[in-house]
């Protein structure tokens, strides 16, 4: 099943129109709120200048980079922990997810209402904790009596996991999110099927007006002082210039970002930092010239488990990995050239994969 992130604010935030220009999967957008109801789903390339080095080198007949997917999920309102809105509809929706991206209006338009008196992402993104927090706050309530039901007659049994919950419900109680609780569980099945959606890795996107960017202060700066008090990163950029620029001439385009102070399009730190919340890497397949792919894969997963990526039966008939990190084929001028430098290696089932490794399985079904 693929990673996928999701597109979370409030109404009017700008998250159908970011989800659009990451994904230009036609999401429906307008200013009022609940325009997205049902989940859309799409998926972003990763920009790689590795596989574009690959690509220049081997020129294949095909070129698949790795993706990400996302999902742009129905606007969160005040109350939806209680149901208001969209709301059970919406934080199910969040459950499904491996991480979040907060989107936080930071624009001014007269035509778009605001979720608030005024447009300010800390104070929206303070709605959109909340909420998430008290939803958790339910399912810990929830967890705690069935875990007390579990513990009648046996309570030693139970005593440990009881004590973490209460500890855990009390840090909700306090107005802080899971994602900030500083005890992890001390066993996976402590946190089955008992997802905390204020504990999801998220990612900060405060959505300025053109004329904000690049920085977009002042009115991103408290945003980005928490995210980095919390250790989550937080990107500024403008989806609806993002949007638009998409269908530019690339050149004209890139002009354009230069004359704003943008070094690269704002899709791109996005995507790339998304793939990072996800803790993913990348590592590459060439197929003798036909094509020249890039693949994710869970950091600290290994070569068995990257050969099921490419194929079942190249997992099923798994004998050995080739292996050459891809600065080292590049600057050899290709596998011939890596492999007479000693730099083609041999490795087996167990082997760790790591970022960037260009990858030739062999196997026998």
């Amino acid at each position: 099943m693929s990673l996928q992130i999701g597109i979370v604010g409030l109404p009017n935030a700008g998250k159908s129109t970011l989800f659009n220009a990451l994904t230009q999967a036609g999401a429906a957008t307008a200013p009022y709120p609940f325009t997205t109801i049902d989940p859309n789903l799409g998926v972003a390339p990763v920009p790689d200048p590795r596989l574009d080095q690959l690509v220049a080198l081997v020129k294949p007949e095909k070129v698949s980079p790795a993706t990400v997917e996302f999902v742009d999920i129905a606007g969160l309102v005040k109350g939806a922990s209680h149901g208001e809105g969209l709301g059970n509809q919406f934080l199910g929706h969040i459950r499904n997810v491996d991480a979040v991206l907060l989107v936080l209006r930071g624009f001014e338009d007269p035509d778009v209402p605001t979720a608030g008196e005024q447009v300010d992402p800390l104070v929206d993104l303070e709605t959109l904790e909340m909420e998430l927090i008290l939803a958790d706050l339910g399912a810990t309530d929830r967890r705690i009596e069935k875990v007390q039901s579990q513990a009648k007659g046996r309570p030693r049994d139970f005593a440990e996991q009881l004590a973490w919950l209460e500890r855990l419900r009390t840090h909700l109680n306090d107005g802080r999110s899971a994602v900030t609780f500083p005890e992890p569980a001390h066993h996976a099945d402590w946190t089955t099927d008992f997802p905390l959606l204020s504990g999801k890795p998220r990612l900060y996107v405060v959505n300025v007006g053109e004329d904000s960017l690049p920085t977009g202060d002042p009115i991103a700066a408290p945003v980005r002082a928490k995210a980095q008090a919390e250790g989550s990163p937080c990107l500024v950029l403008c989806a609806a210039c993002e949007a638009e620029l998409i269908s530019w001439p690339p050149d004209e385009a890139a002009e354009y970002r230069r004359d704003l102070g943008l070094p690269e399009p704002g899709l791109h730190s996005l995507i790339r930092e998304s793939y990072r919340l996800l803790n993913l890497i990348t590592f590459f397949t060439i197929a003798g010239g036909k094509e020249s792919r890039a693949w994710n894969l869970r950091r600290g997963q290994t070569a068995y488990e990257a050969a099921g990526k490419v194929h079942t039966d190249i997992q099923r008939g798994f004998i050995r990995a080739e292996v050459v990190p891809q600065p080292a084929l590049i600057a050899a001028g290709g596998v011939a050239g890596a492999r007479s430098q000693g730099h083609v290696r041999l490795e087996g089932k167990e082997y760790e994969v790591q970022d960037g490794d260009v990858i030739n399985f062999r196997f026998n079904v």
